[in-house]
Order: structure tokens, then sequence, then C-alpha cells
């Protein structure tokens, strides 16, 4: 289990941690559900700038804005790559030998850019409308970390990869469908309680995560008939979409 977390945290993190003894993909597989707790030091640094621009009076925007920077920071800016990469990908052809090859190319196009300002966009207002509230800057942390349930689903089985090599064959169709189920009934309840605590509607942290979930299906659904499988690629932009799909619920 060690391996496990110490992979989960040197691969969503920047938070310098001891290098696993053992990658293989049972591993793999529990650093997939660990995710959400592995990226917890994030989730404290957003809940933190949420807190200081209240004590601060800073403006909600510049807070929020303050808050993703330092999100894109801390886990390398790699699920905004990967972001980039997908849309670019799946806008570039019809082919999958060459849409793989233009995702791997390391350029971002335009529809690669504009997806990126887009999702952005929406962290960023979500974020803002959060951090207005005395305790939302408690949800938007819990949020981030919710966010990287959105690998369970990525790497779930029957979902295969797209490529032979990369940095997503280690992880694909490691994690069983009823851990996948399992991880995000726990998420969907978390967010109800704290969206309750917080003063919004209970249901409302029910269909933040309904939300997020098909948001992720349907991006895992359309790398699959296009690219053959998922990639690296596909993990990231399913964090960033699944964020982006929470806050906006809760916006």
């Amino acid at each position: 289990m060690l391996d496990a977390w110490r992979l989960a945290v040197g691969t969503l993190t920047a938070v310098p941690v001891g290098g696993p003894v053992t990658v293989d993909r049972r591993t793999a597989g529990r650093a997939m559900a660990l995710a959400p707790l592995a990226v917890l030091p994030l989730g404290l640094m957003v809940g933190l700038i949420g807190w200081l621009a209240l004590r601060l009076d800073l403006a909600p925007l510049v807070a929020a804005f303050l808050a993703v920077g330092a999100l894109a920071a801390g886990s390398r800016a790699l699920h905004w790559d990967g972001l980039s990469d997908v849309v670019d990908g799946l806008t570039s052809s019809y082919s999958p030998e060459r849409s793989l090859a233009v995702m791997k190319s390391g350029t971002s196009g335009p529809a690669g850019v504009v997806a990126v300002v887009v999702v952005l966009g929406l962290q960023v207002a979500g974020l803002a409308s959060l951090l207005v509230l005395d305790r939302g800057f408690l949800l938007a942390g819990l949020l981030v970390c919710l966010s990287r349930c959105a690998l369970v689903i990525t790497c779930a089985r029957g979902v295969r990869g797209a490529r032979a090599d990369g940095l997503g064959v280690t992880y694909t169709q490691t994690v069983s469908r009823a851990l996948a189920l399992s991880v995000w009934l726990l998420a969907a309840l978390l967010a109800a309680l704290v969206a309750d605590w917080v003063g919004f509607a209970w249901w409302r942290g029910l269909l933040a995560a309904a939300v997020a979930v098909v948001v992720v299906l349907v991006l895992v659904r359309r790398t699959v008939r296009r690219f053959g499988g998922v990639t690296g690629d596909v993990f990231g932009a399913a964090m960033e979409l699944a964020l982006a799909a929470l806050l906006v619920v809760f916006s």
C-alpha cells in the first residue's frame, strides 16, 4: 500500500516523495483509488488561498485565479497539457493513428488552446462563486480532491488503452468497476454532507457528483471511439473536466 501511496502522490502532485519500490498493475490500480486522498495537499492549498482571501478581503475572482494557478503549479500543469492534447487529437483527424500522433507532438493547436481557456474559465468562475461564502473555501478544497475520482473511471476494467506504450499503459484496466462505483458513491456522499454544512441544499452534492461522472464517461466513450482507447492525456483531461463540472453545479 505504501508503494501505491507514493505512486499516487508522485504522479498527481509536485510534492516530493520517495519513489515506490515496485510499480506493477496492482500497485497502479490502488494508486488510482487513492488519488482523491493523494491530492489532499492541493485541496488544502486551494482551501487556504480561499480562507486568506476572505480574511484579506480579496476580490473572489482574484482569489479564484490564484487558486487555479497554484493548483496547476502543484500538479506541474500536466493535466492541462493533457486536456489540450486530447482536444487537439479529437479535432485533428478521424484516423486514430493521426490523432495519436498529433497528441504526442507536444504542441498546442487552436482547439486545444480554446478548450483550456474555456475549462479554466469555468473553474475560475465556479471557484469565485464559492469563495464569497464563509465556508466556501472548505467545499472548494474538497471538490479539488473529489475531481481526482475521475481516474477510477478512466482506469476501470473494460476501458482499453490506445497505445502499447506511454504513461497510461500501466494504469489502464487496473480498477474494478465495483471499486470505481464505490469511490464515486463515497464522493457523492461527502459532497452532499459538506454542501449541506456550507449552506447548499444537500442534493446539490449528489447532482454535482452525477454530472461529473457523466462528463467523464462521455469523454472516455468519445476517446475510445476516436483513438481506440484512453491515454495518459485522457486521464489529465478527465480530472480537469470533472473539477469544472463539480464547480459549475455549485456556482
